[in-house]
């Protein structure tokens, strides 16, 4: 049987400078993120330095403005980095896209002078960014947070807990959403907190099934004390704010997962063309030849639903139902593409000397972040059909 061995993704990237940028990716994937990837999270490393490199070589930044040190790059662009990044590591994908979200209320709601104090450093300046909206008990219904800001003259204590944040406790910069009206979605605001603030301390990063180079942990506000500069947009508007970072966080997830599920597939293309049995490759038989085809097909599904919904953003149209159908979608097929990963190499798929089991581990929680997939049926058919009944 010829050789058949994984070749890198066919892209189809708007402009040179693009294919440029998707070259310096895939040359830094193979210099510095791959060859230490199964080691560092077997060990539950962060790579502080990687997200060091990306902000160096402009990685973190790209779908913002270049007035604030962004990369002006569209986010059909912007996504199809971020699934290299997974491909290659889900915490350094994973960890751009929320960077990327902790970005979005400054740089779509804040004012000018803002802008220009704080997005530099943010976008290209060494910074890393959370975003802090989920709590103990306010996951799926959001609109019921109850982190506290009180006003004190030109400024706001916050008082509360959040939960489940990605890089909880090693960020530089926290994009918080906190009541500071009656209940609801309208009594929430929001507010762009230093990670070195006074009062706020994170526990210790959650024990997770994967993804465990990537902390994951409660975040507690006693007292902390922020400027009313640092609140971003109007009083009330922060739950639309946090919207509208989802639906683009949403589109990060989706490539994030077929990232996950492209590594999957070619580890398990690579294993059965090489894998003897019978006195012929196991890619000979029908039915693992089905399951394969299968399973690219999923991705290149997935793939397509996504950069649909960019290419609807980049051009400035409603894209947010789109947006839920690539997230559910997608990270339903990153779960279906492992696991069939997995049973391709049989019982070397389930050991720790191939990596197909950790991609299977960190496929699952994809489906959970940014909106369960759950919810994500929900907003499509609002979408559809329209609100609830009462």
């Amino acid at each position: 049987m010829p050789d058949r061995a994984p070749q890198p993704v066919e892209r189809q990237l708007p402009t040179e400078e693009s294919r440029d940028l998707l070259a310096l990716v895939r040359d830094m994937i193979q210099r510095d993120i791959a060859p230490q990837a199964a080691a560092e999270e077997d060990a539950g490393h962060f790579p502080r330095h990687v997200f060091s490199l990306l902000s160096e070589s402009g990685l973190l930044g790209l779908p913002y403005d270049a007035e604030y040190g962004g990369g002006d790059q569209p986010y059909e662009v912007y996504l199809q980095v971020l699934e290299e990044l997974a491909a290659a590591r889900l915490t350094v994908g994973l960890g751009v896209s929320v960077h990327s979200l902790a970005c979005h209320a400054l740089a779509g709601y804040g004012t000018k002078e803002q802008q220009r104090e704080y997005l530099p450093a943010m976008l290209g300046g060494g910074l890393l960014g959370a975003y802090c909206l989920s709590e103990p008990a306010s996951g799926s219904d959001a609109a019921s947070l109850s982190t506290k800001a009180v006003r004190d003259g030109d400024d706001w204590i916050i008082t509360g807990t959040k939960a489940w944040i990605t890089h909880g406790g090693v960020a530089d910069f926290y994009t918080v959403l906190a009541r500071t009206g009656g209940e609801g979605a309208r009594g929430i605001s929001a507010f762009l907190v230093p990670g070195d603030a006074e009062g706020l301390t994170a526990a210790s990063p959650e024990k997770k099934m994967g993804m465990k180079g990537s902390p994951t942990a409660q975040l507690h506000f006693d007292g902390v004390r922020v400027a009313d500069s640092r609140r971003l947009g109007e009083e009330g508007q922060g739950f639309a704010i946090a919207l509208s970072a989802l639906d683009s966080g949403r589109l990060g997830i989706a490539a994030c997962a077929i990232g996950v599920a492209q590594a999957s597939l070619d580890e398990a293309l690579s294993y059965a063309t090489g894998r003897q049995q019978f006195g012929r490759p196991i890619a000979d038989f029908q039915g693992l030849r089905f399951m394969l085809a299968d399973m690219a097909t999923q991705i290149e599904a997935g793939r397509a639903l996504y950069l649909a919904a960019a290419r609807l953003r980049d051009a400035g149209r409603p894209f947010s139902r789109q947006a839920a159908m690539a997230k559910l979608f997608c990270t339903d097929a990153a779960m279906r593409v492992t696991t069939d990963a997995v049973q391709v190499l049989g019982g070397y798929g389930y050991t720790l000397d191939f990596p197909v089991e950790r991609f299977m581990r960190e496929a699952k929680v994809l489906q959970i972040v940014e909106g369960t997939n759950q919810i994500q049926r929900m907003v499509i058919a609002r979408h559809l059909a329209g609100p609830e009944s009462r």
